[in-house]
């Protein structure tokens, strides 16, 4: 049987119970809407909406994965992960958002705290030691940090150690500093690259269309802000991926908004390296638990971002917030990336993440999804297959959390010490 011919066995239409972007029903045959994304066809948000909302899971986990392996044909037996380090500089921040379990107001003395630059070097290091190759740079909107304080860190880091790539910041964090010092994102954005910012990541994206955007983020720019400021920086050289928040109220039309205002900017700059969904953690926060998205929300969501985002590349899964047998199901949905071990990791951990893996048990995770695992970098080249089992990797070093905050027993392997960066 062919795939076309299994997505027309659905016999499925469907109108948008919550119309499309413009409010009206959509009336939406899914079997042949399904044969054309599966195909290479693009689809429209209204097509897009109804196949999230009533396509059978099958047929569009199937769908999904058709385009998939058409896209990396070659390698679409390949599913990746990278070894990086979210290094939070600080957590005092200004923007107060709602979801948020982590920061600290300016004001709230005894909670705030800020790393110094040799403790920044010294978990470098760390990183550089255990294998990783990026480090995410990532903090509060402290009132006090100008483009000077990313400069100055970012200038250290590259000099210290060359071979980490650093993939930080998002939009949020260029509009708060270039406010700060006084410049436009354009010299902002300049400014870091050149001190040695390699890539943006998507932080600060969380929902882009306004009403949900204004309830958990009511002090952060708008989402067409967000996107200007991306914008800029891949016309300045500058790459990033971009992420949703699922789960804090938003509803299914939103949520298909949100991938058509990030799909419109990468028709006209193609600087999206990859999408990255996550779910709302409801602990610690002022939001608390009172919505959350379930996990086949969460697979759909996979789903339909690899059939409608037809111009970003990479898909990522999210055991981080999921759970590592949903972030193995999501290899199954489109996605090709499982993501990280992240071997430090607060923000979402302080809000009752508490997933942790480790290099062996990912690279099992994958294999036993039927896929070869294979070590990547930034930029999702190949550094090592692990085409054969008797060849894996065994430093059980190699765990996320290794130092945590947020996590009980974060603070493993104390051993490890400061490597010569030469």
């Amino acid at each position: 049987m062919t795939e076309q011919a299994d997505f027309a066995s659905t016999g499925v239409s469907a109108t948008a119970p919550e119309g499309g972007p413009s409010g009206a029903p959509v009336d939406v045959d899914i079997a042949a809407v399904l044969d054309r994304a599966a195909a290479g066809g693009r689809i429209t948000p209204e097509e897009a909406l109804v196949l999230y909302r009533d396509a059978p899971l099958h047929a569009l986990g199937s769908a999904a994965d058709a385009v998939r392996r058409r896209r990396y044909a070659g390698t679409e037996h390949i599913a990746t992960y990278i070894i990086e380090r979210n290094i939070n500089y600080t957590n005092v921040c200004v923007t107060a958002c709602k979801f948020c379990a982590f920061y600290a107001a300016p004001k709230d003395v005894g909670k705030g705290w800020t790393r110094d630059l040799d403790d920044i070097l010294r978990r470098c290091a760390e990183t550089v030691e255990l294998g990783g190759t990026q480090i995410m740079f990532q903090g509060g909107h402290h009132p006090d940090y100008g483009v000077e304080y990313y400069e100055k860190h970012f200038a250290a880091i590259k000099k210290a150690f060359p071979q980490l790539v650093i993939h930080s910041l998002g939009a949020s964090e260029v509009e708060h500093m270039a406010r700060i010092s006084g410049v436009t994102v354009e010299e902002a954005v300049t400014r870091i690259r050149d001190a040695g910012l390699d890539s943006f990541a998507g932080a600060g994206a969380e929902l882009l269309p306004a009403r949900p955007r204004k309830a958990i983020a009511p002090l952060k720019e708008s989402g067409e802000r967000w996107l200007e400021i991306m914008e800029t920086a891949h016309g300045l050289g500058v790459e990033s991926t971009t992420t949703m928040l699922m789960g804090t109220g938003e509803t299914n039309a939103e949520r298909i908004e949100h991938l058509r205002m990030i799909r419109d900017v990468q028709d006209r700059t193609g600087g999206f390296r990859a999408f990255i969904p996550y779910t709302y953690q409801p602990e610690n926060n002022h939001l608390k638990g009172r919505t959350q998205a379930t996990i086949l929300e969460y697979l759909r969501m996979i789903a339909i971002a690899r059939l409608f985002l037809d111009n970003v590349a990479h898909i990522q899964g999210s055991w981080l917030t999921t759970g590592k047998e949903i972030g193995q199901l999501s290899l199954h949905y489109g996605a090709d990336d499982l993501g990280s071990i992240m071997l430090e990791e607060n923000v979402v951990s302080s809000a009752g993440a508490r997933h942790r893996s480790n290099r062996m048990e990912i690279i099992d995770l994958i294999r036993s999804a039927g896929r070869v695992p294979a070590q990547r970098s930034t930029t999702y080249e190949h550094l090592v297959v692990h085409d054969d089992p008797a060849n894996d990797p065994v430093d059980d070093r190699v765990v996320s959390h290794l130092s945590s905050t947020a996590i009980d027993g974060g603070t493993a392997h104390p051993e490890l010490k400061l490597v010569d960066a030469r």
